[in-house]
């Protein structure tokens, strides 16, 4: 990495990386952990089920999530990991000065760039292009920051490795929504929804509700379990 960019990396750890704070330490741990975030998945699958008529506006949707996954996800794991092999903050032994481990926390792996940043971006993103709700895309920007946050905490990630993680989730998003609206409208017409109850792409507000419900509540549970677990 340039040395300037390693500059500023290192200017943010000892801003986001550890504070003794044995309560954050659980809550980050708890919230990077994919498993907390499966009551979130089945949540938007639904969303996704109860919105779309056809077997195959479903199947297209979820293809589409999928790809945007495939391009955030692989283009991290099988080609830029690999080709830099950078090493995580956490386990970099000429960090060691300016990194707290958290609970013992060392992801395997190397650094550049976050695959959560990317996949969560990648996720966040495409629903908020298909949703069109201005609440339900607030919040699942908020979870995306959050998982990136945990990574920053933790040790495992650089500034740079979130940032661009962030840039590449989003264009991987974009990607995958213009193939789907050029697929999509070749079996749904062009409607558009004017109702209290429905955004403008037909999604009900209700079930954007239960989505934000199940959102909420996994935090308090994370909130909850810390509280129990830093004792």
């Amino acid at each position: 990495m340039p040395q300037t960019i390693q500059n500023i990396d290192n200017f943010f750890i000892p801003i986001f990386n550890g504070n003794n704070s044995m309560f954050i330490d659980e809550f980050a741990l708890i919230l990077t952990n994919g498993f907390t975030w499966v009551p979130l998945y089945v949540a938007l699958i639904i969303l996704v089920i109860k919105n779309n008529e056809k077997i195959s506006q479903m199947m297209l949707l979820i293809g589409m999530i999928l790809l945007a996954l495939v391009l955030s996800d692989g283009m991290v794991d099988y080609i830029i990991k690999p080709l830099v092999a950078r090493p995580r903050p956490v386990n970099d032994p000429a960090m060691t000065s300016l990194v707290t481990v958290v609970n013992g926390y060392h992801p395997s792996g190397f650094s550049f760039f976050s695959a959560h940043a990317a996949n969560t971006c990648a996720v966040a993103v495409f629903l908020a292009l298909i949703v069109r709700n201005g609440i339900f895309s607030l919040f699942m920007a908020a979870w995306a920051m959050v998982n990136c946050w945990t990574r920053l905490y933790l040790g495992a990630h650089y500034m740079s490795d979130i940032v661009v993680g962030i840039v590449w989730g989003t264009i991987s998003a974009i990607i995958a929504f213009f193939i789907y609206k050029k697929l999509y409208f070749k079996i749904s017409p062009r409607l558009h929804f004017i109702s209290s109850e429905y955004t403008r792409s037909g999604y009900s507000l209700s079930d954007i509700d239960m989505v934000l419900n199940v959102l909420v509540l996994t935090i308090v549970t994370a909130t909850i379990l810390s509280c129990l677990w830093a004792h």
